[in-house]
């Protein structure tokens, strides 16, 4: 089975077969540990019937992305099995592979990215002119992250897995704010 983790966002999110779960919590990395634990008991797995875990690796909070990635790292490292990231983009484009996937920052940009086109941030005067390129525009909504595991199934049978490190397409505050 493939354990499905998110940290990008407000809220700790699970998938594993066909069970989802969204956990709002104040602390992300308290509850990390417990509510996974919890969630695959709900499901009625055991740790050992995990082959391989997903992580979404970003765009998000820099404080959640890394928090996902260290423990997805570790449960990974303990019971010997592959890691694979996953971004926010490759989600939405599983499901709408001939989008334009606009993501708000949060800061007034955007965080975007499509099938020819490699992720960055983008001011709305040129993210309303290049999203006309592709015929629709997703990103508004969550993405479904049910469709991790395909993904991750994907990477794992085509031998493209890559490092699982944090999708940074800006600097974080302090190194904006860093005086030098």
């Amino acid at each position: 089975m493939i354990l499905i983790i998110n940290t990008s966002g407000a809220n700790l999110e699970f998938v594993l077969g066909d069970m989802h779960k969204v956990v709002p919590v104040e602390k992300q990395s308290v509850a990390l540990p417990i509510e996974c634990e919890k969630f695959i008991t709900e499901a009625g797995a055991k740790w050992s019937d995990i082959t391989s875990i997903g992580v979404v690796t970003g765009p998000g909070s820099f404080t959640g992305i890394r928090l996902g990635i260290a423990y997805a790292k570790g449960i990974a490292m303990g019971l010997n099995i592959p890691i694979v990231g996953i971004t926010a983009f490759d989600l939405y484009l599983a499901e709408t592979p001939d989008a334009f996937v606009a993501i708000e920052s949060g800061r007034g940009d955007f965080f975007v990215a499509a099938n020819g086109l490699e992720p960055q941030t983008m001011e709305i005067e040129e993210l309303e002119t290049k999203q006309m390129e592709w015929p629709r525009t997703v990103g508004h909504k969550p993405f479904n992250l049910k469709l991790g595991t395909k993904i991750v199934a994907e990477k794992i049978k085509a031998d493209t897995i890559d490092p699982t490190v944090p999708m940074y397409l800006r600097p974080s505050y302090a190194e904006q704010n860093q005086k030098r």
